[in-house]
């Protein structure tokens, strides 16, 4: 039986078009239609680095060029139509999916407590109750307004004073929620508090939702990656209902071609391949987008799909990255073809581009060059600078 098959050009189409990165960027950037963007991707990734804006949003604004940060801050702050915590990391996510963030709430406290009596034993478990009984009875607290004791060894991820690691657990556990943050600092209070109270379903439903929402966001999709999309139901758990689905004829199995011409088998809705065919072409002009952008954070699928080989050089030291410290890929339409390095000067007022790089095969000519020079003024002023000002040498060879 012959499967049906979509060319890499459309593939990555359909890619881009399942990310809000197929259509010219535009819409208001807050309220509705800010909440509207985010249940579409589903989450958005939240990270403290701010070499020029966070990571959340930086993603919101290469799709709404009408964000501003204090639109974000409303829905969840104020609106409360999203709550903060984890996917495949630290993420904020509509509210209206807390329901089936219970079992991650029930597997995050089994997993994380599990760990606890090899590092902290029943000292942990006595400080999990004095914070628990404190934030009962004194409302939202940060981990800096608790008692402070550094931990004895160093244990990695949880080197922290009790306090906080218990404050940490009971977020993941879902005892608590994120009430707002200050600088980047979380305050937290009793979720029933912050989000209200929501219903329970059954495990099989929330896997089902899992699989299908994860599905509908990538377009096609392996049965890992669909697992791994929301990071909370097991590869084993994504294989049964890939099975189990496709035997009800609510997917098929579909061959989608590489950046490298090679066909890889993957799950797909009936007629998602010849719906991707009447896709318009994503708009011609250039976007730089965050190291963290949902279309990037599976770094293997972005590099099967673009021939894009990215990695965040953050924590290798200097001498050995290859690119930099902080390095912002760049798409053209449906093509990635390059990655900058460039940071705000705030002092100035500039945004200081120190180096870029193309993508093999691709020259910055005048035409590319002035679809650069728009997007990065339209970043400086999104980032409250002034102007741009490239660095010597800042266009690199091809590496």
């Amino acid at each position: 039986m012959t499967r049906p098959a979509l060319d890499n050009r459309g593939a990555r189409r359909l890619f881009l078009h399942r990310h809000g990165l197929g259509v010219t960027p535009t819409g208001p950037g807050k309220g509705a239609d800010l909440l509207a963007l985010i249940q579409s991707l589903g989450f958005v990734q939240i990270d403290s680095v701010n070499t020029l804006a966070r990571a959340h949003d930086m993603i919101l604004y290469a799709r709404r060029p009408a964000y501003r940060p204090g639109h974000l801050q409303r829905l969840i702050e104020k609106d409360r139509a999203l709550f903060e915590h984890w996917t495949h990391d630290a993420s904020v996510i509509p509210t209206d999916y807390l329901p089936h963030w219970q079992l991650r709430f029930r597997r995050d406290a089994e997993r994380l407590r599990s760990r606890w009596p090899r590092w902290q034993g029943e000292k942990f478990l006595k400080e999990l109750q004095q914070v628990r009984d404190h934030v009962t009875a004194h409302g939202e607290v940060s981990s800096a307004e608790l008692k402070a004791e550094e931990a004895p060894t160093s244990t990695g991820w949880w080197d922290w004073h009790p306090s906080k690691a218990a404050l940490e657990y009971l977020w993941r556990s879902g005892e608590l929620a994120i009430s707002r943050r200050q600088s980047f600092r979380k305050y937290y209070d009793l979720s029933s508090r912050v989000l209200g109270s929501c219903p329970v379903p059954e495990e099989a439903e929330t896997l089902d939702w899992l699989m299908q929402g994860a599905l509908d966001r990538l377009g096609f999709a392996t049965s890992g990656e669909l697992a791994a999309f929301w990071d909370i139901a097991s590869a084993q758990e994504a294989r049964d209902w890939c099975a189990a689905a496709l035997a009800r004829g609510e997917i098929e199995e579909v061959e989608i071609q590489g950046a490298d011409g090679a066909m890889r088998r993957c799950f797909a809705r009936p007629g998602t391949l010849e719906g991707a065919a009447e896709l318009p072409p994503a708009p011609a002009r250039m976007r730089v987008l965050s190291p963290f952008d949902p279309a990037l954070r599976d770094r293997k699928r972005a590099e099967r799909l673009f021939g894009f080989h990215y990695r965040i050089e953050i924590f290798v030291p200097a001498p050995k990255r290859i690119y930099g410290y902080y390095v912002f890929p760049l798409l053209e339409a449906e093509q990635l073809v390059g990655r900058i390095d460039m940071k705000a000067d705030r002092d100035s007022g500039n945004l200081q581009v120190t180096r870029l790089w193309p993508e093999r095969g691709i020259s910055f000519g005048k035409g590319r060059r002035q679809r650069l020079e728009a997007e990065l003024d339209r970043v400086a002023r999104f980032a409250g600078l002034d102007r741009v000002v490239f660095g010597p040498d800042w266009l690199a060879e091809p590496k």
